[in-house]
Order: structure tokens, then sequence, then C-alpha cells
């Protein structure tokens, strides 16, 4: 047990010291909520229950953070961790103390409405204001107690670098697809300050980076003040802590964590350029679940994984999973409503009433059309307006009728290219108003200020069409508003309501989270500005009962997929993702973002050194079966063949007269045969068992009778196909079999090709005795009744046949081929096939899904043990000894469930 955690700002390879004193905000105050504290952190492998102990006579150690008994009195709780509180807080007019308020339009407030009653809900997160430090405990502890909030207060020169450098001016830009091509570039995200002062001015900059992961250390320390790690759950939101999950792991290895980011993900393209692209990567899949808007930002995170990490995912029944060390991340794919009740008592409010009827008088004759956007450079309103002018220049009829109200929320940021905007949104709705405006009429009326949601709702109760033309934008809530006021609140209707059926329209950029869920949209490409024309043009010309159909299929959607919808599907989906936690061994490993929790079924151990030994020291017949790619000699190895190493140890193996010693691979036989020359009683199953020979001496026997091989003719121009088709892919020609090898290809396009592939030669071959199957980076097309557990089986039974069933079973293998051996073997003691006493050591190479019972990490591990055997291998033991060991080990009943001390790493390393 250790009783701290690895400091991760080392991982970020800067000093500190340059920042300033970081900790008075953060340190000096923890334990101060009286809450429940961590002290000690798991960190050895082994299943929590053993290290608090089963017996009622020997009490569980009150220390532990990760007792695996769950409370009889404390309910789960979910812990809501973002970078602000939805707290409002003001200084009290006589400057003595804070008064602090729930912000009703904060999204995370709103979600507590699809969280179970019983599941209490805490918030962690900085507050929109500015508390002296010796006001910070106080208010701390008033916050506390009063709305269940802890506030994480950041010193402001760290706020600045954490904030307004790396996250606005790096992650910000580049998640919506913007490269700093130029030393200026993403500028405009900035404050003028953080803009002039940061070094790079818009490119990667190593101490923004820093700031910002220690940033996210001070709001896990917070998180550690407050967590119960046996009952809680911890949802992370959005980019401005993806670093956290780390640390939470860290400390936490069972602790259940979400994450939902609300911003898009750009491709794997574009975030490449990210120079800590992994270390990212890596914290968010020590989460449990992470959540996207739509199955685009989920697909290029995917692609990402996949790219730069080597992780591939799978859809089962419907949920999409990353196998990750053991552990499976899912992926929810959910976009983010908006909160019903408080939309549709801001249209029961009296002040809604008379604004309506003072916009209807100022709009009347007229069509309006409605854009409600944040002050940004990718919200499109200048494309927008430009295509306002093309639908007044080509339908001139519109000229004097419709109107474009925008409404532009104030600007967050500052910077050059902002300024540049600004400039010519101003200059384009002049030229408009001036080009088409008449007496008594604007048609463009242009609102650059702060607007109350009450006059927000008139505006939208007014509009005939929403246009929205973002070039990039996470999700944008504004079509799910408009909808939801053209509907009116249930039982009221006002003198001044749209009376009749109900009518909305909606122009959206495809750019856009919100656009794949509402179908009824007249989605357009923003940047084509004449397009876009039409497309408002058509949305206020289309008739009035297509209209009231595109609005009612809106309105079902959106009103029943609200934020309450929302976070109860999230938090149903993590606990789903979380449920096998408790259930399974698992340690951490790695240092700084490399660290992983590894986390294994309660049958799937590593295979322990000590054991095989002694099992191999008192067996009197042994069967040894080895793959060779991925197992003797890495999958990545330019230089296949065997080393003298390896080959050393065959021949040791092979010299013990009880070894029977087999190289199982899918290599052809020539190659095989010339490669192990030198090993004259080493036992060769080549193309997964087809051919087979017992020694160097003998021939090669074939496992079946004459085939019929005529379906290579059928199968081969399909490959050459696909291979011209596809770049650095390739085609093996074995005797019995095809293999094409996409390993070298683009890994998704060689994936997308390879399932192409196997469903067009299934469809070719349908009719012919062989069986088409994929495997890593192949598709292998072979005969029937040929696969390495028949080869397997067979070269056991031969055993038998000699006059000696097998006592000691070990079989090795990394690839899907390899688990057909696992599988044939696991019960051949109930078959009869070997020894009833028999040691049956099935190992997988790597920590992945295995009908294997062990596994070794790589092939480096599996060499180191076979090199133990042969150091093992010599005369055969006295009976009394043999007897003697092998009562000890089969105290230890390895073929059938784990030894307690199979969770020590081979090696003890």
């Amino acid at each position: 047990m250790s009783r701290s955690y690895t400091n991760l700002l080392d991982l970020a390879e800067g000093n500190f010291a340059a920042l300033g004193p970081a900790g008075g905000s953060g340190r000096q105050r923890q334990g101060s909520f009286g809450m429940r504290r961590m002290s000690r952190v798991m960190t050895v492998p082994g299943t929590l229950s053993e290290l608090d102990g089963e017996d009622e006579s020997e009490p569980a150690a009150t220390n532990s953070v990760a007792s695996d008994v769950p409370s009889s009195v404390a309910a789960d709780r979910v812990i809501v961790v973002s970078n602000q509180l939805p707290i409002v807080a003001r200084r009290r007019p006589d400057g003595r103390g804070w008064s602090f308020s729930w912000d009703d339009d904060s999204l995370l407030l709103q979600l507590r409405d699809g969280i179970p009653d019983e599941m209490e809900v805490l918030f962690v997160g900085s507050l929109r204001a500015d508390v002296p430090v010796a006001e910070q405990d106080e208010v701390s502890q008033a916050l506390l107690d009063r709305f269940r909030c802890a506030p994480v207060f950041l010193p402001d020169h760290l706020n600045d670098r954490f904030y307004h450098g790396f996250c606005k001016r790096q992650l910000w830009p580049l998640f919506h697809y913007m490269l700093p091509f130029s030393s200026s570039a993403s500028a405009a995200t900035t404050s003028s300050s953080i803009a002039t002062s940061s070094p790079g001015n818009g490119r990667f900059d190593r101490s923004a980076w820093e700031a910002y992961v220690l940033a996210n250390k001070l709001f896990f320390e917070k998180v550690v003040e407050v967590i119960n790690p046996e009952e809680d759950y911890v949802w992370v939101h959005d980019y401005h802590l993806m670093a956290l999950p780390t640390f939470l792991r860290r400390c936490f290895n069972r602790l259940r964590i979400g994450f939902f980011l609300h911003s898009p993900f750009p491709s794997s393209e574009i975030y490449r350029t990210l120079p800590v692209r992994e270390e990212i990567l890596k914290a968010l899949l020590n989460c449990d679940l992470i959540g996207f808007h739509t199955f685009d930002y989920a697909r290029h995170f995917l692609s990402c994984c996949s790219r730069m990490l080597g992780i591939e995912y799978q859809s089962k029944r419907g949920y999409i999973g990353l196998d990750y060390f053991g552990r499976t991340v899912g992926i929810k794919i959910m976009p983010v409503g908006i909160h019903m009740g408080q939309l549709q008592s801001g249209l029961r409010l009296p002040d809604r009433e008379w604004r309506l009827s003072e916009l209807q008088q100022q709009f009347q004759g007229k069509t309006v059309l409605l854009g409600v956007d944040d002050m940004d450079i990718f919200k499109g309103i200048n494309l927008k307006l430009l295509a306002f002018e093309n639908m007044l220049r080509t339908h001139p009829k519109w000229q004097g009728r419709a109107v474009l109200v925008q409404i532009a929320n104030p600007a967050r940021g500052r910077g050059k290219d902002l300024e540049a905007i600004q400039a010519e949104i101003e200059e384009s709705c002049q030229r408009i108003n001036g080009d088409f405006g008449q007496s008594g009429y604007s048609p463009v009326v242009f609102i650059d200020r702060d607007v109350s949601s009450v006059e927000k709702i008139a505006y939208y109760t007014i509009a005939e069409c929403v246009v929205v033309t973002a070039v990039r934008d996470g999700m944008n809530l504004t079509p799910y508003e408009y909808i939801v006021c053209r509907q009116g609140a249930p039982g009221s209707e006002s003198m001044s309501e749209v009376s009749g059926p109900k009518r909305s329209m909606l122009v959206l950029s495809e750019f856009i989270g919100c656009s794949p869920s509402l179908s009824g949209a007249i989605r357009v490409n923003p940047w084509n500005i004449e397009a876009t024309a039409e497309a408002m043009n058509e949305a206020i010309s289309m008739p009035e009962q297509e209209k009231q159909l595109r609005h009612e299929k809106h309105y079902r959607y959106v009103s029943s997929h609200d934020v309450a919808f929302w976070s109860k599907s999230f938090i149903q989906d993590l606990q789903r993702a979380c449920k096998e936690h408790f259930t399974r061994t698992c340690w951490g490993i790695g240092l700084g973002f490399g660290f992983r929790v590894v986390a294994l079924d309660s049958h799937f151990t590593k295979l322990n050194m000590d054991l095989i030994v002694n099992a191999y020291e008192i067996s009197e017949s042994r069967a040894i079966l080895l793959d060779y790619d991925g197992t003797l000699v890495p999958q990545t190895s330019i230089n296949k063949e065997p080393s003298p190493e390896v080959l050393s140890i065959i021949n040791t193996l092979c010299s013990d007269s009880r070894n029977i010693v087999f190289i199982v691979s899918g290599r052809d036989k020539d190659t095989l045969g010339k490669w192990f020359s030198s090993c004259p009683k080493l036992g060769i199953a080549a193309e997964h068992g087809y051919f087979l020979r017992w020694s160097r001496e003998e021939e090669w026997q074939t496992c079946t009778q004459a085939l019929d091989f005529g379906w290579m003719q059928m199968a081969t121009p399909v490959m050459k196909l696909y291979t011209e088709a596809t770049d650095g892919s390739y085609i093996e020609t074995k005797e019995s079999a095809l293999v094409w090898h996409h390993q070298d290809a683009d890994p998704g396009f060689g994936s997308s090709q390879a399932k192409e592939m196997l469903d067009h030669l299934e469809s070719v071959l349908a009719n012919e005795p062989v069986s088409v199957k994929s495997g890593q980076f192949i598709v292998e097309v072979k005969p029937q009744g040929v696969s390495k557990g028949i080869v397997a089986e067979r070269i056991l039974a031969s055993v038998k046949e000699r006059g000696k069933q097998a006592d000691f079973v070990l079989c090795i293998g990394d690839d899907r081929s390899d688990e057909d051996m696992f599988e044939n073997i696991a019960d051949i003691v109930k078959r009869n096939v070997v020894d009833p006493r028999t040691s049956l050591f099935a190992c997988t190479v790597g920590q992945k899904p295995s009908k294997a019972k062990f596994y070794l990490d790589d092939t480096f591990e599996v060499v180191t043990m076979l090199s133990a055997l042969a150091d093992a291998t010599g005369p055969e033991l006295e009976t009394d000894s043999a007897d003697e060991l092998a009562a000890s080990i089969s105290s230890l009943d390895i073929g059938d469930e784990q030894s307690e001390s199979s969770d020590r790493p081979i090696g003890g390393s």
C-alpha cells in the first residue's frame, strides 16, 4: 500500500516554479469540509476483498480507500466536476461577504432532473468571481453546506495560462478545426493580455500545457476532499478537464468515472497536430464512459485511438467499447437537450406578453428570420448576412417583406480575428440596409447587446424561421429552444400568440451537433452562399401544412429528448459500464499519462514463473505447443527469423525425452522447415496444421485426404482486386491456403477493405469446402476442418497412442486462430486425451479477452518463461521427490482455478 500518489506534473516536462506558488488555495484547506478523507491508495495486484479480510474476526483495514464492500448506510452519489460551478456569486452591496444563487441557465444544474432521486449530487468547480484568499475557507464551507458545491480556487496567473492560455488558445480552436498555420493564429479566442504576453501567440506553448496539468491537479485535490470511492460516481465535463481522469484513476483504480465532451472532437488529421495528443487520449481512456454529442465526434475519437494508440473498437449489442488493458471503455453518443420545464415557465411569464405584443406590432406584415449566436469566429454570422443579401437580390418579392433579426451575444474573448469579423459584420449590415432598406423597413436588425431570456423567447415566438450557419459548433441548442417557443406553453393560449396549428422552419448548418437530430430541417453548407440563400427562400415559402408536419416531428423529438433524458441515459450507461468494477482483479501500471489500470476477470491471470516451473519439473510426459508470429517473435519485427536464443531454448527442451515440442503456425512448411532446420527433434504443424511432421527426419503429412483446390482459382481474382485497390496490402499463397495481409496499409482503410473482402469471399465461396476467417491484419481462406485446435488435439492423441498420456500441457499463442487451440484443449481431461492430473497451461500473449486462462505480456516474457523451463530440464526426478512436488502442485488445482499467487508478475517484475 502506498501512502501517496505519483505527482503527474513531471510528465509535463517543465518547472512549475515559474508559475509561482500554486498551493495556497488548494492544499492548505484539504479536509476543511470535515468530509471523509482517503489516506491510502491501492497499488498492488489482487482483489480488494482479500486486503480487507473476509473473516469477521479480522477487521477490515479502516484506512483503506478502496474497500470493495459497499456501505449499507450511504447511497450512491454522483460528483459532477466542471470548470465552473452552476453558481452566481455576488459581493453584497455593503462589501461584507457574498451572496450566492443557482445559475438557472447552467446545464450542470439542469442535469440534476435526470439523476435518480435517491442519488445525491455534489458539484466541484471554480467560481466566476475573484474571492480573496482570506475569504476562501468561509466561502467553501457556505457553498458546501447550502448548495452541495465544492469550489476550486485557481490563482489568477494559473487561471490565465490554464483557461485563456491552453483551453481557449489551443484546445478550443483545434477542436473547432482551426490550425495555427501562422504565429498569429488563434489569437481571436483569447483575452488581449494573454494574446500579447504568451510566447508563440497561437502555437503550442509548453508552459500553458504545464498550467493545464497543474489546474487539473488542483481540481483533483478538491475531489479527493469530498469523495468516497466505494459509493461515488464522478462525472467530468468538457475539454477543460481532460487530464483529470488520470489523476483520479491513479489514486482510486476502481473509481467509476464518466466524461462528456461538449465541443466537437476533430478528425485524426487535425487532432494529431497537437504535441500532447497521446497524453490526452490516454487520460480520457482512464474513464469508464466517454460521451459525445454525435457519431461523427465519437468516430473521430475512435479513429485517433486506432491510428495513434493502435486500439480498435468493438460494437456489441448496440454498445461501442474500447478494450484498454482489460478494461472496457464505453463510448456514449447522445446529444444534450434543453430544460423543458424552465423554457415553458418562461413562456408563461407576464413580461413575455407585452414584449411579444410589441414585437408583433414592430414587424407587422413582415416575415421574420431569426439568428441567435455568440459573437465568435466560428458562428458564421457574416455568412448568414451574405446569404440573406443574396436571397433579397435573387428573389425580389422578399424586398420590403423579409427581415433578418440577428441577436449577437457579447463576445467572451478578444483578438484581431474577432475584431476583423465584427468589422465585417458591421459593414455587411450597413450595405444590406443601404441597398434594400426603405422608409420604415430595415432588412437587417442587428442586436449586439445582452438580451434577456424573456426577450429572446418573444423573438423566437414571432420568427417564421431560425437560421444557424455556424461553420463548426459542438451542439447549439438554439433550434431546440425555438421549436419549444413556437409550440407555446401547454394549456396557455394568449391573444398575442400565433393562433391555429403550430409551425416552424429551420435552416441549419450541417457542421453543428444538433443537425443530425433534426431531420426536418433544411441542412446547408454555410460556405455555399447561394445554396443557403435558396434554403432561406424555401423555408419561408414552404406550404403551411408542410411547415406544420416538420414542426410536429421536431417537437416530438425535442420534448422527449430533453436534458433530463440525456443525463438519465448517461448515468444508466455509466452504471452499466462499471457494474463489474468490484469483481475484477486490477492494478495500476505506468508513469505519467501512460498510467493505466489493468483489470482482469477472476479466471484470467498472469502466468506465474514458479508455478509453471514446479509443474514442469514433476511431470513425466510433456506437450509444449507454441505459435510463432507474435509469440516467439514480435509481430512488428522486420526480421521474422528465430533468434539464436530461441533456437537454443527449443533444442534444450527437445533434448528431454519426456518432452514433445511443436511449433503450430499459419506459416508455410518450407519457411518453417528452413528456419528450424537446426532443431532436429522439433515437431512442426504448418499452415494451421494442414501439414505436420514430428521431427526433421520425418516426412510431411497432411491432416486430411487429398483435396480439390479449385476454389483457389475463384478466390485469387477477388483478392487481387482488393490488393490493387489497397496500397500496402499483398497476397500470400500457401499450398493449402490464401492469405491477404494489410498490416502495411492505412489502418482504417485496410480494416474496412478486410471486412468487405470477407463478405465478398464468403459469397463467392459459399458452396466450396473452405472457411474464410479474419485475423490480426489478415483475411485467410483455408480448407474446412483445418485449424490449430484440431491439430493440437491430434498431437495430444498421438502422444497417448505412443504409450504415455501427457500430464503437462503448455499451449501459447497470440492470434484469433490460437483461440481454437485454447478452446479445444480446455476440456481434454474430460475426454480422457491426457492424464487426469494434467497441469494445463493455456496462455495468450497480451492482456485481452481470450479463452486461455493465463497471459504473458509480450514475446520477451514468453522467451523468458521458456528459458526458465529449459533451465529446469534435466534428469528425471527421484520418485519420492516427484510425489512430494506433485502433491504440492495438485493443491493449487491449476487446471480449473486460479492460484492466489498467480497475480504475481512473471519474473518478479
